[in-house]
This record gives structure tokens, sequence and C-alpha cells, in this order.
């Protein structure tokens, strides 16, 4: 059970918070100029943007989840599962972000299902 929920925290935090940090990106603008004091500008306006703060928030409560599931399992089982994040990515991406998602890349999703899937009936 332990092992579900540390999965569930990787891959649905750690979807959410590269979905919030990409919503908060698109509201901050592409980077045009690479001067440092550019950067800056838009590293800063970046941070006043609360779909960042909640982005970061939810990778870091992913990532600490990772290290969880590594301390319990072998990784060999735990990187092929956190694969899921690619499904849970294209359904963000579309439904949240409002994404175009194309057939082709649909089969990709459905090609690391199939994957995931081996790797844990392999590993029970």
């Amino acid at each position: 059970m332990t092992e579900v929920i540390l999965f569930s925290f990787i891959i649905l935090a750690g979807t959410c918070g590269e979905l919030c940090v990409s919503r908060a990106m698109k509201a901050v603008g592409e980077v045009k100029d690479f001067h440092p004091l550019a950067i800056a500008q838009v590293i800063l306006r970046a941070l006043r943007v609360g779909w960042m703060w909640a982005g970061v928030g939810l990778m870091a409560l992913a990532f600490f989840s990772l290290l969880g599931a590594l301390a319990l399992l072998n990784v060999s089982f735990v990187v092929p599962v956190t694969a899921l994040s690619y499904v849970a990515g294209a359904c963000g991406a579309m439904f949240f972000l409002r994404e175009r998602v194309s057939p082709r890349r649909w089969v990709g999703v459905g090609l690391v299902s199939v994957g995931v899937t081996l790797v844990f009936l392999g590993n029970r």
C-alpha cells in the first residue's frame, strides 16, 4: 500500500507540478534576449506567478516521494513505473493546458503504458 501511495505522489504531483510550471511560463512569456539582466527579469517575473510556486511545491513532493520509493524498492522497478507520468502528462496537457495531442503521441503513450505493465507484472 505504501508503494501505491508513493507512486501516486510521484506521478500525479510530478505531472501536476510540470503542468503548473508550464502554465506559469506561458504567462511570463518566452525568453527573447539572453543577456544576464534580461534572464534575471524573466526569473523575477516567473517568481511572481502563483502557478510557479504551486508547481515547485508539487515537484518537490514528487521528488521526496521518489526518494521514499527508491528506499523501499529496486530502481529497475521504480524508474519504469514512474514513466506513467507520460500518460498523465499527455492527459493533463490536453485537459488543463488545452493542447492538442496528436494521434502519434497517443500511440507513444500507449506503448509506454504497455511497457510499464510488463515491468509491473514482471515484479510480482
